[in-house]
């Protein structure tokens, strides 16, 4: 039986300045949203497992079904959206994401909440892919680097402002407030998706054929121009979610800051990163995008190699530390934006298949560098500092390696 598909009307032209401003701000908000459901209940974790009756632990397993459905669901909307438009696939996952985000809202036991994480990111994945291939389909050279930069920001704002909303929200009315507040950030980012951008893409003819699919994602890992900026991403994401995992032990365990000091001290990164990702569409419009890449690799070299010596030779130095993780995040900050729009800009005709891809070797890269940093070594420190020096130097020496003349 084959289904019949009207082609959906696409735009004609590239958005104005005051649109693409406006299409830039709901593409950020489905980017973040994914994030924003995972890390703004992170401080209600021990509340959570009172209420069900189960352990801090088992709470924290709800965080990996959603990282692994997550994960996986974007091999699968990648090429739906190539073929259905993108359209029907997004809005059909903002409906997803919304159910799953209330059944974890009025869940009476652990079951239940991991049944709604795996709901909740089936929606979440369509949301993630579908940022990075809208922004494909309305912008091209500069615009996509100041894009994918915006993308960054949103994805960094979430974790970093996300535990600070999700602490009052549980002060003042409980944790299951949290996943509320969720779902209705999530309807607002679709209401203006409808208003505001709609369809980017007409839906096409391309098959659904399992080994297709396969044969699609083959050939854009076996090309230079994708697997090179995504595997440099992999990499710094992995650095990232090791900051994030290992830092919070360090600084909590290590120097004995407080919970809500951490907070702020999170909340920090997103406005370094904010600096980072406003800087580096100017270095690519000035140096190139493979120059300007460098230099932001260069940036998280040093930084991860300053983290490092300073755990081995200063382990008790907060200074010294927070200034090496900064100058990390600072060139990550430049790096990622770059990279992605990279990997994306040769590959119009099937940017939902190239996000999609793209987006797994990032979770797949996160997933990593969170682990590592915490097996590695006993000493969190330590271990933080091993993964960003494993992560950061072969990130720029692959760059260099496969990196294309302008």
């Amino acid at each position: 039986m084959s289904i019949e598909v009207v082609p959906s009307k696409a735009p004609a032209t590239k958005p104005g300045p005051r649109t693409a401003m406006t299409c830039r701000a709901v593409i950020c908000a489905f980017a973040a949203t994914g994030i924003l459901s995972t890390n703004i209940f992170l401080p209600s974790l021990p509340a959570i497992a009172a209420d069900l009756r189960v352990s801090s632990a088992a709470v924290t397993s709800t965080i990996t079904i959603f990282l692994a459905v997550f994960a996986l669901g974007q091999l699968i909307v990648g090429p739906l959206s190539d073929r259905f438009g993108r359209q029907m696939p997004i809005l059909i996952g903002l409906c997803i994401f919304v159910l799953g985000t209330m059944w974890c809202a009025f869940a009476g036991d652990l079951l239940g909440l991991l049944i709604g994480r795996a709901i909740q990111a089936s929606g979440a994945c369509t949301m993630a892919v579908l940022s990075r291939a809208i922004a494909r389909d309305l912008f091209d050279g500069q615009a996509l680097a100041k894009t994918m930069a915006s993308i960054t920001i949103a994805t960094a704002a979430a974790p970093g402002f996300s535990p600070l909303v999700g602490s009052a929200l549980d002060r003042l009315f409980g944790w299951r407030a949290e996943f509320a507040f969720v779902a209705i950030v999530a309807i607002c980012a679709g209401a203006a998706y409808a208003m505001f951008i709609g369809e980017t893409k007409a839906a096409s003819d391309s098959s659904l054929h399992p080994l297709k699919i396969a044969g699609s994602y083959l050939g854009l890992i076996r090309d230079a121009r994708f697997a090179a900026p995504a595997r440099t991403a992999s990499l710094l994401m992995a650095g990232v979610f090791a900051v994030f995992s290992g830092a919070s032990r360090v600084l909590l365990e290590g120097f004995g800051l407080s919970p809500i000091t951490l907070g702020l001290l999170f909340a920090a990164i997103v406005f370094l990163i904010f600096g980072a990702g406003m800087l580096a569409p100017r270095l690519s419009a000035r140096f190139g995008p493979s120059h300007a890449t460098l230099l932001g690799l260069g940036s998280a070299v040093v930084g991860a190699v300053a983290l490092l010596v300073t755990v081995l030779v200063a382990k008790h130095s907060l200074v010294p530390f927070l200034v090496a993780a900064s100058i990390f995040l600072f060139g990550v900050g430049i790096a990622s934006p770059l990279s992605s729009a990279a990997a994306l800009s040769p590959f119009g005709d099937k940017a939902g298949a190239a996000a999609a891809l793209f987006g797994f070797s990032q979770m797949a890269g996160a997933a990593c560098g969170a682990s590592l940093a915490a097996i590695l070594s006993s000493d969190p420190a330590t271990g933080l500092g091993t993964v960003l020096a494993l992560t950061a130097f072969p990130a720029l020496v692959l760059h260099g390696w496969k990196g294309r003349p302008e």
